[in-house]
């Protein structure tokens, strides 16, 4: 999937949190990406090449 986010889009991820939620917010951009999980509150980083294989939707606002 392109990279098509920006700071605040919404990500919809392919498998779940453990919290159960797969919509996460983008927090941080650069080489690693800081996202945000919309339910429970917290922050993971990944690399870009990784976050974008992990993307299944973007709601970008």
């Amino acid at each position: 999937m392109e990279s098509n986010y920006k700071l605040g889009s919404i990500l919809i991820m392919k498998k779940a949190h453990p919290c159960d939620n797969n919509k996460f917010e983008v927090v941080r951009l650069g080489a690693d990406v800081k996202i945000k999980c919309l339910k429970c509150g917290r922050c993971i980083m990944l690399p870009r090449i990784e976050l974008n294989k992990k993307i299944k939707k973007t709601e970008v606002y």
